[in-house]
């Protein structure tokens, strides 16, 4: 895999806050400090398969690189269903001595609270999840991150590639088109796909988008058929939230640039791959790893943000991107940053041909599916984060996306 480069809203520059020293390293273990630790990682799919598992699998594996946590201290489980075999694994475990347990798709919420009543005294944390404000369970945790953020800067990249082939005659300015495999119609996914749109509007006003859903985190065929369907019906451009390959190999097959998520799929698509946005687990396997040694109670519904590290993009293909592309991410990352601007400035968009001026989202989770809290301030959408909820709550479908008949 080629190297990351991480964009955070500072600047598009590479950046960690999470390459430790050897000698930090050696220290920390010297010192013992996380000799109680021990942390278990539930995984939907294989690793090795799945883009959107592997990416908490090489953040877990950084960290435990980067404390000294010897491999009997972490536990790595494959495969795990999103039902009563999450509350299996989770509570075996906890028997298995396990002070932290991990997993990390939507799903497995539910069993993860059943696991963290039997077990008061192991730490659960659930990605992407909705439930630890309501439910009242102290070692319950939820944790997700802005990457709203990264998403619409890879939509500028995209739009600046789009203008690149209108001027050079590919295709008039009425027909730029772009295709999103989606996976679910969930919050999560159409609060991403909207707000890589809004990037790619951002710099190329006349863009429409189409979504196809897949009904599936994981599916290579059904995603890679969904990118030649789109591409098939027009659209010159394919971005996803979907956890294969398939349609970034399908774009390189028909010559379509794109843009992935989770990993750089430059080696799959060295013609056609673009960038990709991703969440960096790191920062908060090792923010949880750390109180816990120290005895510390941490967030039970924890955002992390550029700042913390938790929102990157990959490496930029020179060779696919648009000239001015680096300048113009550089420039909407800062501007994003000091406020200037607002991915859901509603200002940008319209829904049924209107400006929003309130808009009520289901943010407190109940499981009646009723929204109850207004979700606009100062004529921004506040999306995910501290002020509201960590798992996205943006489900409107905005004019200018439509879904694939």
């Amino acid at each position: 895999m080629k190297k990351v480069l991480m964009i955070c809203l500072i600047a598009l520059v590479a950046v960690s806050a999470f390459a430790g020293g050897s000698k930090e390293k050696a220290a920390a273990a010297a010192e013992g400090e996380f000799a109680n630790i021990k942390i278990g990682f539930i995984f939907l799919h294989d690793p090795a398969s799945s883009t959107y598992d592997n990416n908490f699998y090489q953040a877990a594996l950084q960290v435990q690189k980067k404390l000294g946590l010897s491999d009997s201290q972490v536990i790595f489980k494959w495969n795990v269903e999103e039902g009563a075999p999450c509350y299996e694994t989770a509570c075996d475990m906890a028997d298995a001595g396990c002070n932290i347990v991990v997993a990390d798709s939507f799903g497995h919420e539910t069993y993860m609270i059943q696991a963290a009543r039997e077990y008061p005294n192991v730490q659960f944390c659930h990605a992407t999840g909705t439930k630890s404000r309501t439910e009242g369970v102290a070692n319950f945790h939820n944790a997700f991150a802005s990457i709203y953020e990264g998403r619409f800067l890879a939509g500028i990249a995209a739009g600046m590639k789009i203008n690149e082939m209108i001027a050079a005659g590919k295709f008039t300015a009425d027909k730029a088109k772009i295709g999103y495999i989606a996976a679910y119609p969930y919050a999560e996914v159409i609060s991403g796909y909207t707000s890589f749109f809004l990037g790619a509007r951002h710099v190329c006003p006349t863009a429409t988008m189409e979504v196809t859903y897949t009904n599936s985190w994981f599916d290579i065929a059904k995603e890679k058929t969904g990118a030649e369907t789109l591409i098939n019906d027009g659209c010159i451009f394919i971005s996803q939230h979907a956890d294969s390959e398939g349609a970034p190999k399908a774009c390189e097959e028909k010559g379509v640039p794109n843009v992935a998520y989770n990993v750089s799929t430059i080696n799959l698509g060295p013609n056609t791959a673009l960038i990709s946005s991703k969440i960096n687990w790191a920062p908060y396997y090792e923010m949880i790893i750390k109180a816990v040694a120290k005895g510390e109670s941490f967030a039970t519904d924890w955002c992390g943000t550029v700042e913390t590290g938790s929102v990157e993009l990959t490496e930029l293909n020179e060779k696919v991107a648009a000239k001015g592309t680096k300048e113009a991410l550089e420039k909407a990352a800062a501007d994003l940053k000091s406020g200037k601007l607002h991915v859901f400035d509603t200002k940008a968009f319209t829904v049924g041909g209107k400006h929003l001026t309130e808009y009520l989202a289901d943010v407190i989770d109940k499981g009646d599916f009723q929204p109850e809290t207004n979700v606009i301030v100062d004529g921004v959408f506040v999306e995910s984060g501290e002020q509201f909820r960590s798992a996205p709550y943006f489900d409107m479908l905005i004019d200018g996306i439509k879904k694939y008949e």
